[in-house]
């Protein structure tokens, strides 16, 4: 019994050190961020390659400096150029072509529900950028021209196209195109670049996206959730690309490649670049002006005499939708993170997703879920209820042991141990169903806390949001009084500091489910209500009907 009381001591011990750890990270203060301007008005330096282009015609530029002339009129009087698709609400900015604000409209704000998630915004200049790298080639500080600045996917349509165009001194004409699609999360950006001189250009295209080092508001999670880069090729497999790593210049990803992608990853949400496979490509990240990152793909052009050159990569922004993200791109649903447990939470999550296609309803689905998993563990759970159930009968036998052998320890364990051996009682068969169900139970919370198909998902009544926790606290609450149902069907250990300690667990775990997932909290709950049940019958079974009392 001084096993059993060491391992519940050391599960509940771990569970506090994990809580405390995670609300440290949760709650440290942000870092201290400079002014800067807005993403689409130079925020970002133009990216240098790391061969340079032999370019002819044009002179090797000096990163960052202004490729064309002309002054820019200050963003807050800039128009910028609105599209609405089924899916977006997105705007461009004139000054350098990018897209600068991006509003998914089937997904509602964390903070404030009655407003769409907002992706790309100023306000945590975050944007998506490209441009052509030389001396007199338009960039992302350049200004475009556009003949319309609104544009609506209307009905019959699939696809609607803003073009933008910029002239240089040189006579080069650059034009940029954004094709949005219907039903689709992915941008195509194109570039072309038209040279009407004598001379051929050796050139590179870039594409980068801009953002902050900040987490996105409304992360209402104990554990943070990651906020940072991310490199995939085909060589290297997934990496994690953390903007601490790029401050300290500690990143090891594939500068070059024929393959692969490069994104920045938020809670439930992606951006990245996805140029076509078999294509040349450099990528490259780097820690701009104040808390600002620039992660992106340089691509080599070439620009014949009288010719025009196009490049295009698509952009996706949008849901870590997991299976439509792996047909994007390899590796791309990678970016759902399941932690150190994605071989128990991959599976959990496809079974999840099967019966929530049965039932219609997420919770249903975590209902069901559970009864699978317990219909799993029935014979392991039967076995330690059974154990349970014995140790129970010999609790009166265990106490006249300890006040037999008071003063003599080693004899009083022998002689437990003596007593388990004759009735065939594993005195830690009761802490088994807690150990098996650990993996799981953080399994479970990790899909709840990666998976955007369970974000925003409604229950029944006041829970809106089975990724959030319970409003009103009433699942924790009947979570509590189940816990302390089973406390009072376990046998009382004949230890007094042992008993002291089973009877505060369930207010000790009851007070963290408080603030899990209340996704999270339906799954235990009705886990201990179905253990509640096997174990009474068990214990009925073991314990025999009880005597009749005799008539007066």
């Amino acid at each position: 019994m001084d096993t059993q009381r060491l391992i519940l001591l050391l599960v509940f011990s771990m569970s506090l050190v994990f809580l405390w750890d995670a609300w440290q990270r949760q709650h440290a203060p942000a870092p201290t961020q400079a002014n800067a301007t807005q993403p689409g008005s130079g925020s970002a330096q133009v990216p240098t390659p790391s061969t340079p282009a032999a370019t002819t015609g044009a002179a090797a530029r000096t990163p960052g400096a202004d490729s064309v002339p002309g002054a820019a009129t200050p963003s807050a009087l800039r128009e910028t150029v609105k599209v609405t698709t089924d899916l977006v609400k997105a705007e461009i900015d004139p000054l350098g072509g990018n897209l600068v604000r991006l509003e998914l409209v089937n997904a509602k704000d964390p903070v404030d529900p009655n407003k769409n998630l907002v992706l790309f915004s100023p306000d945590h200049r975050y944007a998506a950028q490209s441009g052509f790298i030389g001396a007199g080639l338009p960039n992302h500080r350049t200004p475009y021209t556009v003949e319309t600045t609104s544009h609506t996917l209307k009905d019959g349509e699939d696809k609607v196209v803003v073009r933008l165009q910029a002239k240089t001194p040189e006579g080069l004409t650059a034009t940029k195109t954004y094709t949005f699609h219907r039903g689709n999360y992915v941008v195509d950006v194109g570039q072309e670049l038209a040279n009407p001189g004598a001379e051929p250009i050796a050139t590179h295209a870039y594409y980068q996206l801009v953002r902050d080092g900040k987490a996105p508001p409304g992360d209402h999670y104990m554990v943070p959730t990651y906020t940072g880069g991310a490199v995939y090729t085909d060589a290297s497999k997934y990496q994690k690309v953390a903007f601490s790593d790029i401050d300290k210049g500690k990143v090891s990803y594939p500068k070059t490649a024929d393959d692969g992608w490069i994104g920045l990853v938020q809670h439930y949400f992606v951006s990245a670049w996805l140029p076509k496979d078999k294509e040349p490509r450099e990528y490259y990240t780097r820690k701009l002006d104040g808390d600002v990152y620039s992660l992106g793909v340089i691509k080599p052009v070439q620009v014949a005499p009288g010719s025009t050159a196009a490049v295009t990569v698509p952009l996706y922004a949008g849901p870590q939708e997991q299976e439509k993200l792996a047909e994007l791109a390899p590796g791309l649903n990678l970016v759902v993170d399941y932690g150190w447990l994605t071989i128990i939470a991959a599976p959990l999550f496809w079974v999840l997703k099967l019966l929530h296609s049965w039932l219609g309803n997420w919770g249903l689905a975590i209902i069901g879920l559970t009864v699978l998993i317990k219909a799993a563990f029935y014979p392991l759970s039967a076995a330690s209820y059974k154990s349970m159930a014995k140790m129970k009968q010999v609790t009166p036998r265990l106490m006249k042991i300890r006040e037999q052998y008071a003063d003599d320890r080693a004899k009083m364990n022998q002689a437990m141990m003596e007593l388990y051996k004759t009735e065939k009682i594993n005195p830690l068969g009761g802490c088994l169903p807690i150990l098996v169900q650990i993996p799981v139970f953080i399994a479970l919370y990790w899909v709840l806390l990666g998976s955007v198909e369970l974000r925003q998902a409604p229950f029944y009544g006041w829970i809106k949001d089975l990724s959030a926790p319970d409003p009103l606290y009433v699942l924790p609450a009947l979570m509590m009084l189940s816990m302390i149902v089973q406390t009072k069907l376990n046998p009382t250990p004949p230890d007094p500091v042992q008993a002291k300690v089973m009877m505060i667990m369930p207010f000790a775990f009851g007070v963290m489910f408080f603030f899990f997932p209340a996704g999270l909290v339906l799954y235990w709950l009705v886990n201990n209500i179905l253990s509640i049940a096997q174990q009474w019958q068990i214990t009925r079974m073991i314990e025999g009907p009880k005597p009749a009392t005799a008539k007066q």
